[in-house]
């Protein structure tokens, strides 16, 4: 099992690793769900830590639909961290109607080079996730991370369970949605994921 632990700060990526996380998504601002960390954030994560570091790739917080001058920041904050030796990113994009921004995800997928893709949270607020994900199966996106479109991981066992089954590992379901480490053997029984995902995946971080 991967045991994926979202940090806000350097302190909070060092203590994770200690305590057992397998890998971490770097995030700013997790109030509003995440945006884009600093330049001297990552390189020092990457510097300090020996598990894999997933970037955030987001401008703001608030919907998932961008303007072309917000393409153009998340573009340079790719180039950024690919230039920094991270190991991936973590990104998403929704067109107004509410589907997956295809067009706009293979332009961000082409500036990452070798890193890795997770297609963010966007995906639970999508009209239908079943559909949107099978759209991203052949887009070369490494995971995507999920609760199923349910408010926790516990709410979206059954989606989550065919969205596993549906994907086949290609690309890995990342379950998400409050999973901590108080809860996380129970969800492990309950659900056929091989990586999780939460803010206190190994304990609280504060």
């Amino acid at each position: 099992m991967i045991k994926e632990a979202c940090v806000e700060n350097l302190s909070e990526a060092l203590l994770a690793q200690e305590r057992g996380a397998d890998r971490i998504e770097l995030c700013d601002n997790l109030a509003v769900g995440g945006t884009t960390p600093s330049y001297g954030t990552i390189v020092t994560c990457k510097k300090l830590l020996d598990i894999p570091v997933i970037v955030m790739i987001r401008p703001r917080g608030g919907d998932f639909v961008y303007s072309s001058s917000e393409v153009d920041a998340m573009l340079e904050d790719i180039r950024v961290c690919r230039e920094a030796g991270a190991d991936g990113i973590a990104t998403g994009a929704l067109t107004a109607s509410g589907d997956v921004d295809l067009q706009l995800l293979m332009r961000l997928i082409s500036q990452s080079g070798s890193m890795q893709i997770t297609f963010h949270k966007a995906i639970d607020e999508t009209k239908n996730i079943e559909t949107e994900i099978l759209k991203l199966k052949n887009t070369g996106i490494h995971r995507i991370l999920t609760s199923g479109a349910a408010p926790t991981a516990l709410g979206g066992i059954r989606m989550l369970t065919r969205l596993i089954h549906l994907t086949a590992g290609h690309p890995v379901i990342l379950t998400a949605g409050k999973v901590t480490s108080a809860n996380l053997d129970e969800l492990s029984r309950l659900i056929p994921a091989t990586e999780f995902h939460g803010r206190k995946i190994v304990g609280d971080l504060k």
